[in-house]
């Protein structure tokens, strides 16, 4: 059997689907992993996995470079003959899916972790996509060969009203998954000297709820209290939604937030700080807040679909509205003023973390989508289907 991943980053292939990758080998799949150029595709290598990069970019809209990536695609596929295509993000999995039907390979699987800039931005551009987009993933993900994996109940329900693809074929399973034994010997810091660190780690996007975040910073500071707040991650130069690196040079030059970048060990830092904030606008299933979960960390996040498959208010976190401000200031006040809250919150978001979110979980549900398509069987369903 041979497996196709295919993702818009070689960081993203690295960092969220490299476990199930070698999952895939041990499982006896010849795995290619293909995605656009970058500094992770050798580390995959290293990894003893195949990838190749591809001449794509993710803002394009030049038909004439979108159709060259297509039939790329194609062709790739067709030297390749894989058994099933796997795509992740919807450009993906709409370039994928077109390309597996055009290279005649019938299986194919399809992991959307969110709705993507096109539905979550109120821009024009994002809107005027909208139509255009639904329609190209009603052709793409059809077909009994094919399956949907979502994040979240909520985006199942969205693809189901939609109309988008056969409910029967939508399988929902949470996350990417996190190795929650790595961050096993981490635990909420006690009696340590110095302010309370509030880390929110993202890519630098406003739809992150980044500038709410800084806004509630400044109502804390205004109030009395003193915390080091962080930022860790870069912008994303391929999303519309990217925060400029100026904007964020401002922040820190004003003392709201301490800004870090990239950050290889995610461990370490968590090990580091005393709160996780991620004031999003809506998420697949968001792995920042699993592993801080994992670390038994208190989170704050928004109630909107995805955050709110990690967090139930006052369970496991706190929930507050979408796109506000002093919520968000008085659930970090909340958390400052009540360390024992915030011990309880953090002990049962970890309990959660491993319960459901565990990488062991979703690779297993994963190959269980394989196996529905690649299992005994599949070439009386080929030539039933293809």
């Amino acid at each position: 059997m041979k497996a196709v991943l295919f993702a818009n980053t070689d960081w993203y292939l690295y960092n969220f689907r490299r476990s199930l990758a070698m999952s895939l080998l041990r499982a006896g799949y010849d795995v290619l992993l293909i995605s656009p150029d970058g500094p992770y595709g050798p580390r995959l290598r290293e990894l003893g996995l195949r990838w190749e990069p591809l001449p794509m970019e993710r803002r394009s809209l030049n038909v004439l470079r979108e159709s060259a990536l297509l039939l790329h695609l194609v062709r790739m596929l067709r030297r390749e003959q894989p058994d099933v295509v796997h795509g992740f993000t919807i450009k993906c999995a709409v370039y994928g899916s077109l390309a597996a039907k055009m290279a005649g390979i019938p299986a194919r699987i399809n992991a959307v972790a969110g709705m993507g800039y096109v539905f979550t931005s109120d821009q024009l551009k994002a809107r005027l996509l909208r139509p255009v987009v639904r329609g190209l993933l009603k052709l793409a993900l059809g077909g009994e060969q094919g399956r949907l994996i979502l994040q979240n109940s909520d985006d199942v329900k969205l693809f189901r009203q939609a109309a988008l693809v056969e409910p029967a074929h939508i399988r929902l399973i949470r996350g990417s998954g996190v190795d929650c034994g790595k961050f096993a010997g981490n635990s909420p810091r006690k009696n340590r000297e110095g302010a309370t660190r509030i880390l929110l780690a993202s890519r630098m996007l406003w739809d992150k709820g980044i500038g709410e975040y800084i806004a509630a910073l400044r109502l804390l500071r205004n109030r009395g209290y003193t915390v080091q707040a962080m930022l860790a991650g870069t912008p994303d130069p391929g999303n519309p939604a990217a925060i400029p690196e100026q904007t964020l040079r401002e922040w820190v030059d004003e003392g709201t937030v301490t800004w870090l970048g990239h950050v290889d060990d995610m461990n370490a830092l968590l090990a580091s700080v005393d709160i996780v904030v991620l004031p999003s606008y809506r998420e697949g299933l968001p792995r920042t807040l699993v592993e801080a979960a994992a670390c038994a960390l208190p989170l704050i996040t928004t109630d909107v679909p995805g955050c709110r498959e990690v967090v139930a208010d006052g369970v496991d976190g706190l929930l507050v509205p979408v796109r506000s401000v002093e919520p968000l200031a008085q659930a970090m006040r909340q958390l400052l003023d009540d360390p024992a809250l915030a011990r309880r919150l953090g002990e049962a978001a970890r309990t959660k973390a491993r319960n459901y979110f565990d990488e062991r979980i979703v690779i297993e549900r994963t190959l269980g989508v394989y196996a529905e398509l690649c299992g005994p069987g599949q070439e009386a369903r080929q030539r039933r289907y293809g």
